[in-house]
């Protein structure tokens, strides 16, 4: 039992490093809302153990001897639906590894002192504890958009989304269902720096649309989608009948930088009625305000629904304080988009 007689969340290291099953091992169980009921070697070693000891939440590497992680977890989630958060060098791996239906990533310290190691363990069991009540099902591939032949786009429309835990593969999934004449995005995703850009050129290389990371100054264009950098804050400004990013850092804003609450309240401003407001899976209540003030300013907004979400955290808050328009499941969301 946890604190306050709460039971542990149990937990299950894979790591092919002896040393690093041992450092997460003794740094897990050291919180007292998780337990490290075992570790293992490699996928086969984890295999029997899951069924030996059924852990709540699985860590994994990606680089492991005889099955990399991905494959792994690829594998088992259809037998064994098991939270699962990826431990990783920084690289696209991890993007593969949300596909294959892990929950979320930690990315392995690339500096051995101890503020590093600390900062990577804290993120670590705060990303467990998210795992340890998220939703693990494959979704629905999102249905794409019928585009109406006499549809045409204006400079002023302009659609902002944004997103946490299970985001990123919401949002590669709307993005890819959606047709290259759509209004110009902007996108808050929880994700860390580098990850934002790889991100970006992942859904650039996958979508029709031309997706980047943001930079300070660039436009919002009809085909276009800006997405906020891993630690910096993204909002819009109306300039003549278009609207220009401004890119910057700053403190946390409702628990965040980048904040989709600083996005949304600046999308409310410059945009008013000509936005369409979109909040997915995440944890927390960031975006929620800031829709409000969205739906407040006459724009149109969609949350996620719970069966859908990963984490029905951001867009339940967002619902239950009147921000949320349309609550649709996230294959419905591209169609719901265009439609608007």
């Amino acid at each position: 039992m946890g604190a306050n007689g709460a039971k542990k969340i149990k937990v299950l290291i894979v790591d092919d490093s002896l040393l690093f099953r041992e450092v997460l091992s003794r740094s897990i169980s050291a919180d007292p809302l998780l337990e490290v009921v075992a570790s293992a070697t490699d996928p086969y070693d984890a295999r029997d153990k899951i069924i030996r000891y059924s852990p709540d939440v699985m860590t994994c590497d990606v680089e492991m001897p005889k099955m990399n992680g991905i494959e792994f977890i690829r594998q088992l989630l259809p037998q064994y639906p098991l939270p699962v958060v990826v431990v990783s060098s920084v690289s696209y791996a991890v993007f593969d590894a949300m596909n294959a239906g892990a929950i979320d990533f930690v990315t392995k310290p690339t500096k051995k002192d101890a503020s590093s190691i600390e900062k990577f363990i804290d993120e670590l069991i705060s990303k467990i504890k998210v795992a340890a009540n998220a939703k693990v099902t494959a979704a629905d591939k999102p249905e794409a958009a019928n585009i109406a032949s006499h549809y045409r786009l204006d400079d002023k429309s302009i659609i902002a989304m944004g997103a946490s835990t299970g985001g990123t593969e919401a949002l590669y999934n709307i993005l890819t269902s959606l047709p290259a004449q759509m209004p110009g995005i902007v996108i808050v995703q929880h994700i860390p720096p580098l990850f934002s850009r790889m991100f970006a050129e992942r859904l650039n290389d996958n979508t029709r649309l031309n997706v980047k990371e943001a930079d300070n100054g660039d436009w919002v264009e009809p085909g276009k989608v800006l997405i906020a950098p891993g630690d910096q804050h993204m909002s819009i400004k109306k300039i003549g009948n278009k609207y220009k990013v401004n890119v910057y850092k700053g403190e946390k804003v409702s628990g965040h930088c980048p904040s989709v609450d600083v996005m949304f309240d600046s999308v409310a401003t410059a945009a008013g009625k000509n936005a369409i407001g979109v909040i997915l899976t995440g944890m927390g209540s960031d975006g929620a305000k800031g829709l409000l003030n969205m739906r407040q300013m006459g724009a149109k907004t969609i949350g996620q629904n719970e069966s859908s979400s990963v984490v029905y955290g951001m867009p339940r808050v967002a619902f239950e304080i009147g921000a949320v328009e349309k609550v649709a499941p996230l294959q419905k969301i591209p169609q719901l988009l265009f439609s608007l």
